[in-house]
């Protein structure tokens, strides 16, 4: 005989071990993580159940969306609330006053805010990569139809047919902003003398375009195949054609909102992780998810103008079609989510190349401050996903230099075109 005392029919005990024991098995029919009977017997418990992610109508929030209407959140303890917003400084306000918990965010809006170079300073942390790749430069179809249908063309129009030429991107330090600069830059057209840019909000560059407001936009998808659908304007460059899996959306927040709700974070960051493996799984995973987030509650447009560039099936608008191996990706194995270090100073190099800051940080001791690398990776264990061994990764460029975060400094200076 056990000399323990044994939990009586209405005993707390009893009662916790039930509760242990409901969630644990509703884990497990979810798909045997069975980490909610953990959370809720334990101090790892989500000290916020309910979460408000602000997302801005593109295709890249759909990982956020799907863990919420795919329930995968409820596995982990805690509920996802997504909150449509209608522009990146909105998503940045409400961050920052606390009215939303996180949000599906342009990675430099982050940094930016971090620094106090993107409006109130406040210091933010990224808990994971949303997704790789899937935006694009769009040029409008008088552009293309004098010839600028690339940078080239388009280098070669401005030379000769002098005039104002404005562009868009959605952000002064999001990462459209970053794509336009470098992708003007590397035909020699510098973005700051030799061009207008504006902000303008990622739903409305297709109007906007339409009544002439500008020659060209970066921009997430869907926004690139609803000009070309909509004949005003055709795709010159995909972003993944600049830096082949290029970091994008995260899932960004406060410092100040890990510090208190660490277990939330975590679950949080584990249940999409879940999302974005179940979304890149499949044919039929993805033609569900674009359904889905076409809804006016989403997105709101037609699921045609999703569902061809997520699967890679690409049109330039002009007649060329194309299979692209590298479109948005979600998940890719776990390949996309980690927040590698190098990503988040990618940014801050190119915020001093084109003079947002005006000194060098200390850009390998802001990335650790922003980029939640540890609990990452308790999320990733959660999720039974796989992490990288290097906080760094290395790559090439569309001009040909390689970026591999190790001497920021250098490469941040070492560019011709330069504000």
């Amino acid at each position: 005989m056990s000399s323990l005392p044994q939990p009586t029919p209405e005993s707390p005990a009893r009662r916790s071990l039930i509760r242990a024991g409901a969630a644990a098995a509703a884990g497990a029919a979810a798909g045997g993580l069975g980490l909610g009977g953990a959370w809720a017997a334990g101090s790892d418990a989500p000290e916020k159940t309910e979460v408000r992610i602000g997302f801005i109508p593109l295709t890249d929030c759909a990982s956020v969306v799907m863990a919420s209407v795919l329930g995968i959140d409820r596995k982990y303890g805690v509920k996802i609330v997504p909150t449509k917003e209608a522009s990146w400084p909105g998503v940045r306000d409400k961050l920052v006053n606390g009215e939303l918990d996180m949000a599906h965010v342009l990675y430099g809006l982050v940094y930016g805010v971090h620094l106090g170079t993107a409006g109130p300073k406040k210091d933010m942390a990224v808990l994971m990569n949303l997704n790789h790749n899937g935006q694009a430069i769009t040029l409008s179809k008088k552009l293309a139809d004098k010839g600028a249908t690339d940078a080239a063309g388009l280098a070669k129009l401005m030379a000769s047919e002098k005039r104002e030429y404005t562009f868009a991107q959605t952000f002064p330090t999001g990462t459209h902003a970053m794509w336009l600069y470098y992708w003007l830059a590397s035909a020699g057209i510098h973005p700051m003398k030799d061009a207008k840019v504006i902000t303008v909000p990622p739903p409305q560059m297709v109007a906007n375009m339409r009544v002439g407001n500008m020659d060209g936009f970066c921009v997430g998808e869907p926004w690139n195949h609803r000009a070309i659908m909509d004949g005003i304007g055709v795709t010159a460059v995909t972003t993944q054609d600049l830096w082949t899996d290029h970091p994008e959306k995260v899932l960004g927040t406060t410092a100040e909102f890990v510090k208190k709700h660490p277990n939330t974070a975590r679950a949080v960051t584990a249940a999409i992780l879940e999302a974005g493996r179940w979304i890149d799984a499949g044919l039929q995973n993805k033609l569900k998810m674009a359904e889905t987030i076409a809804d006016r509650a989403y997105v709101n447009t037609s699921v045609d103008a999703i569902n061809q560039r997520i699967l890679g099936r690409y049109q330039n608008g002009l007649g060329r079609t194309w299979d692209d191996p590298n479109h948005m990706k979600f998940f890719n194995d776990g390949a996309v989510n980690y927040p590698y270090l190098s990503d988040g100073m990618w940014f801050l190099t190119q915020h001093k190349r084109w003079g947002l800051i005006k000194e060098h940080p200390d850009y390998l001791g802001v990335a650790r401050q922003i980029n939640q690398t540890a609990l990452y990776r308790e999320a990733a264990a959660a999720a039974k996903v796989s992490v990288p061994r290097s906080e760094l990764r290395s790559h090439k460029l569309v001009d040909g230099v390689v970026w591999d975060g190790r001497d920021p400094v250098k490469y941040a200076d070492g560019f011709r075109i330069k504000a």
